[in-house]
């Protein structure tokens, strides 16, 4: 679906264990997966643990504290305000459900004990669009895993959705049907503003303090039935929904028609093209694509639902 591009990676990690992020951990990696778009890059600043003192104090943003206990946990989180704490709470609680011809799609944040399938799904996807051979998948499952393991640490302002379709003849019921999400079918992710965007973004460089989709993917068996379509529409709805701005920003390699053409047809317009130069870098030429969402009716519909029939509709 996706031709083959150049690989280009420079890794300067400063600590030896990549599930812990250091003073200044910053990792860059382009990657092509196999649907869209082109690059891994971060550069993370380090958060430590919130002190007693630092506890919200609102009883809303109590609650949302305690029901996230387990997920600040896993990382390293300074100070968080009373609004990032209900915004987590927000991202733990964002679901987008749609029924495709092949099953049910659930799209949802990726949490902490999934990286490695997310790792898995990224590095494969990368592997395979490269055409690279494939002793090169430890290295590059190596750097997916410490880019996902720093982005981490910019949620709320940054996160990856995972996408699981639950097959029509798949079994199950009852309770053990909520926990049965199905299997991994793509992932996504999305940046809300200045303070989760990359620190080198890709170019053409999109504006720091607008939302952005990148590093989106599609497993191999799953492709063309809508998943990638359903995972830039979840985007788009919870990016209504966290963002208060309206212009979201994409990249597309020149070279990935499929994409484009999906892009395109979501309402996406390019604004700015690579210069040929970027040939000389053995980087692939990329469009950085616009879209404006619709402006919420009220603030009540932006925190209720954040949805709009017209950019929530299921793909082909």
């Amino acid at each position: 679906m996706a031709a083959a591009s150049t690989l280009s990676l420079a890794l300067t990690p400063t600590s030896s264990d990549p599930s812990l992020p250091s003073s200044r951990h910053r990792s860059r990696l382009f990657l092509s997966p196999l649907t869209h778009n082109p690059h891994f890059l971060s550069s993370q600043r380090s958060r430590s643990p919130p002190s007693v003192s630092d506890e919200p104090t609102s009883s809303s943003a109590s609650a949302a504290y305690s029901s996230l206990e387990d997920w600040l946990k896993t990382g390293n989180y300074n100070f968080l305000s009373n609004e990032e704490l209900l915004k987590l709470q927000s991202l733990q609680d964002f679901r987008y459900r749609r029924e495709l011809g092949i099953g049910s799609l659930c799209i949802r944040v990726m949490r902490p004990d999934e990286t490695d399938v997310t790792v898995k799904l990224l590095s494969e996807s990368f592997v395979e669009s490269m055409k690279l051979p494939d002793w090169y998948l430890p290295l590059v499952s190596y750097l997916v895993k410490q880019y996902l393991f720093e982005r981490r640490a910019a949620i709320p302002h940054a996160v990856t959705l995972l996408g699981f379709v639950k097959w029509k003849d798949g079994g199950g019921g009852g309770e053990e049907e909520e926990e049965d999400e199905g299997e991994l079918a793509g992932t996504v992710e999305i940046c809300f503003n200045k303070r989760g965007a990359n620190d080198s973004p890709p170019t053409p460089t999109p504006p720091k303090d607008s939302p952005y989709i990148c590093n989106m993917t599609v497993n191999k068996p799953l492709r063309r039935r809508g998943i990638g379509w359903n995972l830039l529409k979840a985007s788009e709805e919870l990016i209504s929904q966290m963002s208060c701005v309206r212009e979201v920003y994409l990249h597309c390699r020149m070279v990935d028609s499929a994409p484009f053409n999906m892009y395109t047809r979501a309402g996406y317009n390019v604004v700015k093209t690579d210069s040929i130069l970027v040939l000389l870098l053995l980087q692939s030429r990329k469009h950085l694509m616009l879209k404006k969402l619709p402006v919420p009716t009220n603030d009540l519909e932006l925190e209720m639902s954040g949805s709009d029939p017209e950019h929530v509709q299921v793909g082909a």
